[in-house]
């Protein structure tokens, strides 16, 4: 059985600035494009069977910079549907709405946590034929991608909210004596190492 490993996309200028980003598609920022370069020393030993993204720019773009070659873009790796909240912080929508969760309330004309799980479970799903004959790469977004992991070890959607995922991370899901179980959350590859100086005299 294979592994599917998660690829969060590189920054935004709204991922920077912490505004909730779903349907908008923003390519990445210069910094963003740096992060995703970084991801591809990482991958480059890895063998896919296949490597499925969300169609927003921010991922496909994310993933061609790390070396990965899509086989397959797909609507359920897309953004929890932020509806009204769309380019909104955390800060500003609990100016309005001093108690809201989004892992428990979901948002006005987006998405419920139920309808993310449900979705990340249809996209689960479709995966275990290609999990029989090898490894997968999921490329997405942070909120989407948490739901998943939280539904890949039996927890309901809220449990996502538990699993932190910045930008440019990679994550890795796979199995332990039958069991599904998180390998690795939240990882930022270190960087290249540069070559040593060379101290010999001439």
């Amino acid at each position: 059985m294979g592994q599917i490993t998660l690829v969060r996309h590189g920054a935004t200028a709204w991922s920077t600035s912490h505004r909730h980003t779903s349907y908008t598609d923003l390519e990445l920022t210069p910094d963003g494009e740096r992060q995703a370069r970084a991801l591809a020393p990482a991958l480059a030993d890895q063998r896919y069977v296949a490597v499925l993204s969300s169609p927003r720019l921010r991922a496909v773009r994310t993933a061609q910079l790390a070396g990965l070659t899509i086989a397959d873009t797909d609507e359920d790796l897309a953004e929890w549907n932020y509806g009204e909240y769309e380019g909104r912080t955390t800060d500003e929508i609990h100016h309005d709405h001093p108690s809201w969760n989004v892992w428990t309330d979901g948002c006005p004309a987006g998405e419920s946590p139920s309808e993310v799980g449900e979705r990340v479970d249809r996209l689960l799903h479709r995966l275990h034929p290609l999990l029989d004959r090898g490894s997968v790469a999921l490329v997405g977004h942070a909120h989407s991608l948490r739901v998943l992991g939280a539904r890949w070890v039996g927890l309901p959607p809220s449990a996502g909210g538990l699993l932190r995922l910045d930008t440019a991370t990679l994550s890795l899901l796979g199995h332990e004596h039958g069991r599904r179980v998180i390998l690795r959350w939240n990882h930022t590859p270190a960087p290249p190492t540069a070559p040593a100086a060379s101290t010999a005299r001439h």
